[in-house]
Order: structure tokens, then C-alpha cells, then sequence
């Protein structure tokens, strides 16, 4: 008998330790491609109409030590919003910026030509190969995601500016953010006050030049629960979602980045 538990604890620990082993989920098909000979992957998600009609685009990126399955059943942007296309990618063995200086676990680059840009020659090689197989509405493309990857969305911002309609970053502080032109996007930031990782005060100096980025109003107005809206001068609102909570990525947040990316999606003339 204890032979048999610990055999069965043995089995629930491997495949707690492989989530890309599971069962994808119904709609989501894998990915690959090979970028500057390097193999790489992800996951898919293409609405049935994506082949005909001009069909929105939200890459989301997982956090440093997370993996594509994880980011997608965290962010299940295909049921939220069906109507676009939802990629997930899958990091490489990447040294942390606050944890694993070593590089022993997945994540993305933290600048621009950092690793050989080889993160944002994999944003482009896969917006590529969207545009190859389906119909892509090229002014409705978004970027989200969670600390490392949230971080990276800044860094797409930084970079490929013309390509994204809207961002929406979680639990990350760009030090881009200080002296790198940017171009004004609209912006969700998603931001628990009691982060011991990316400290609370660090995302608030992000924020704050975000705002003045965005050319926003000093003062917010209700949004949505936690949320504030500050109006931008030039199209480009920011949304300051202030949570409670740590580091952990909040399971109320998918629901509202989906609201606001369709927000500015239907601005788009």
C-alpha cells in the first residue's frame, strides 16, 4: 500500500512539473518555428472565420519560470475574447533580472539586444507567419502579459510601436521607461501594492510615466472595480488596475485586459 502511494505521489509530482504534457485545451493547436536556427514554440488559438475576415491578434507572454500552457489557462484569452486570434509562446532558459541569475528557467529578454534580440525576432517571425495563414487586422494587435513577460510587453512597445494597438503589463517596472522615447499606446497596468518581487513603488514610477507618456489626465475616473481610467489627450487612454494582492497575477484581471483591449479595438476607425 505505501508502495502504491508513493508511486502515485511520484506520478502527480512529474506531471505537476510538466503543465505543457497536459491536454491542450479544445481550439488550441501547437506552434513551431525556427527562428535563427533555434527552435521554438508555442501555442494557437485562430477563430474559424480568422482565414476570411480581418481578425484581431493578443500575444500573451508568461512570467520568468513559467511556460506557454501555464500563461493560457491563466489568461484564457480565446474563451474571453474568441473572436481574435490568441498566441502564447514559450520563453528560453533566460538569466533573471531579480531571481535566477543563472539562467536555469524560461523567460525573454529584458532589452532591446539583450540574447540577441532573438525574443523580438520571434515576435516578428511569428506575426509573419500569422499574416502567411490567416487574415490578419493588422491595427488590432495586443500585447499582454505577466512580470517577465509583462516587462517584455514594454519592450515590444519600445520596439515595435507601430505594430501593437494596446498593451496591457502585469506585475513589471520598465527601466526603459525613463529615457526611451516612446510613442503614445493605450496601456493597462495591472499592479498588486503588496508585491515582494517587482515592489509596488517601482510600478507606480512606471505608471506615472506612462501617464505622462500618454499625455493623461492627472486624475482617474472609475472603470471597473480596482480600476481607473485617465483620459489621454491623444487617444491613448491608461488604465491603473491597483489589486490588493502580492506578485501573484489576479484571477479577476483576464476578464478586464480582454474588455479593454476590445475597448480600443472598436476606437479603431
Amino acid at each position: 500500500m505505501l508502495r502504491h502511494c508513493l508511486l502515485l505521489l511520484s506520478l502527480l509530482a512529474a506531471i505537476s512539473s510538466c503543465p505543457a504534457q497536459l491536454p491542450l485545451p479544445q481550439g488550441i493547436q501547437k506552434l513551431d518555428l525556427t527562428v535563427d536556427s533555434v527552435a521554438r514554440s508555442g501555442l494557437l488559438y485562430a477563430p474559424a472565420t480568422a482565414k476570411e475576415q480581418p481578425t484581431p491578434v493578443v500575444f500573451v507572454f508568461h512570467g520568468h519560470g513559467g511556460n506557454a500552457m501555464q500563461i493560457g489557462r491563466s489568461i484564457p484569452m480565446y474563451k474571453l475574447w474568441p473572436e481574435a486570434i490568441s498566441v502564447y509562446l514559450q520563453g528560453l532558459n533566460t538569466p533573471g533580472q531579480l531571481t535566477d541569475p543563472e539562467g536555469k528557467k524560461p523567460g525573454w529578454q529584458h532589452s532591446a539586444g539583450a540574447e540577441g534580440d532573438r525574443d523580438l525576432k520571434l515576435f516578428d517571425a511569428v506575426l509573419a507567419h500569422l499574416k502567411e495563414h490567416y487574415k490578419v487586422d493588422t491595427k488590432r494587435i495586443f500585447s499582454t502579459g505577466h512580470s517577465n513577460g509583462g516587462g517584455f510587453t514594454y519592450l515590444l512597445w519600445q520596439t515595435r510601436p507601430d505594430a501593437l494597438c494596446a498593451i496591457a503589463p502585469s506585475a513589471a517596472a520598465s527601466i526603459r521607461l525613463k529615457d526611451t522615447p516612446f510613442k503614445p499606446k493605450p496601456c493597462m497596468h495591472i499592479a498588486g501594492t503588496q508585491d515582494p518581487l517587482v515592489k509596488y513603488a517601482w510600478q507606480q514610477l512606471a505608471m506615472t510615466k506612462v501617464k505622462e507618456i500618454n499625455q493623461c489626465s492627472p486624475e482617474g475616473i472609475p472603470w471597473a472595480q480596482d480600476c481607473s481610467l485617465y483620459p489621454s489627450k491623444v487617444g491613448a487612454p491608461f488604465i491603473a488596475y491597483i489589486h490588493q494582492g502580492t506578485h501573484k497575477f489576479p484571477a479577476e484581471a483576464p476578464p478586464l485586459i480582454a474588455k479593454f483591449f476590445k475597448e480600443q479595438s472598436a476606437s479603431i476607425k
